[in-house]
């Protein structure tokens, strides 16, 4: 069975969330089946149920099931009902979790190398992120990864561009980020660009993140617009400042014991079943992009674009650059810079 083609639109991504929930629950994402599966995997994830990554998966999963005429299960959990990401990364590499989905970004806590598309103020656009990723890049981070006995799928999903949202002021300028409470995932490469910045990053768990802007135990956070708008961040938080200071991505990852586990036909249709809803998911991410602004101004949020150019003028003079030049090395560097052009 081949995956729908149908792109997610607006009107559909908003009617999913309104039905998804149900008293904190999440609907099912597989149907009753006459025969048992052979294999039944679990897959998590950090994402509401509403967020095309999840949309994109339910639908992976049913084709799946219906192609390997149900030998092979996929149950979806997201919205970190597992755990937390470093909890759940864990179970991944123990194995009571076969798959999970997360930014290479925290994934450098396990795999240094891998936040290397994360270097803020890299990517001019998808232009140069696309090619890198399924290309020369892509492979070398893959090749890190698969080090630590996790298998990473061919195509990364798409996270977007982050932008930065605040509850006392908009962020215009790099001085801006002064002293600034922001929330920021657990991973090394976040803290790092924003002390550069001279802010106060405080590390957080995606699934604590509102609670923390809630209570002001910080002032922002920075997310992409698809995560700003499923997560209700708008609800606390007023500014939003189009920053795009990173690219951000989710490598679909396997535990290597559980994928090698599958026979080789398994694999190969599961494999392709994952990249081609990676796809999808890049797609739709774009076109929801491209509408959630107009959305989140509907409901409150101030919207304003600074100018990138001081912003990585603050980090090549504050060193930053120079300095994940140095932990990611000569290699993983010249193809970064050969993706998207000269940073030291």
């Amino acid at each position: 069975m081949s995956l729908s083609r149908t792109p997610l639109s607006r009107r559909r991504f908003l009617a999913t969330g309104s039905t998804a929930l149900i008293a904190g629950t999440v609907a099912a994402p597989h149907v009753a089946r006459a025969q048992k599966a052979e294999f039944t995997y679990k897959y998590a994830n950090n994402l509401p149920d509403t967020h095309p990554m999840n949309i994109r998966a339910r639908e992976m999963a049913e084709a799946l099931r219906t192609e390997t005429g149900g030998r092979f299960d996929l149950k979806i959990f997201p919205t970190s009902q597992l755990g937390s990401d470093t909890d759940t990364l864990s179970q991944l590499r123990s194995g009571s979790v076969e798959f999970f989905t997360m930014s290479p970004l925290i994934l450098s806590t396990l795999v240094p190398n891998a936040s290397i598309n994360g270097i803020g103020y890299a990517f001019p656009s998808y232009d140069a992120v696309w090619p890198a990723m399924d290309g020369e890049l892509g492979a070398w981070v893959r090749q890190q990864i698969a080090k630590s006995g996790l298998v990473a799928m061919e195509k990364i999903w798409d996270n977007g561009y982050r932008q930065t949202t605040s509850s006392t002021r908009p962020i215009a300028t790099p001085d801006d980020f002064k002293g600034f409470r922001i929330r920021v995932p657990v991973s090394p490469l976040w803290t790092s660009m924003f002390k550069a910045f001279d802010a106060a990053p405080a590390s957080i768990n995606l699934n604590e993140t509102y609670s923390a802007l809630q209570t002001k135990i910080v002032e922002g956070q920075e997310n992409p617009l698809a995560v700003i708008s499923t997560t209700k961040f708008y609800e606390v938080q007023k500014y939003c400042s189009l920053t795009n200071h990173m690219w951000d991505g989710y490598w679909f990852l396997a535990n290597r014991r559980a994928w090698e586990r599958l026979p080789p036909d398994l694999r190969e249709t599961v494999a392709r079943h994952i990249n081609a809803a990676g796809m999808k998911e890049r797609a739709d991410v774009a076109q929801l992009n491209a509408n959630l602004q107009a959305e989140l101004s509907k409901n409150g949020m101030v919207f304003n674009k600074p100018d990138p150019e001081p912003f990585r003028d603050k980090l090549r003079k504050a060193g930053f650059y120079a300095e994940w030049k140095g932990r990611y090395g000569d290699e993983g560097w010249s193809l970064l810079e050969k993706a998207c052009g000269k940073l030291t």
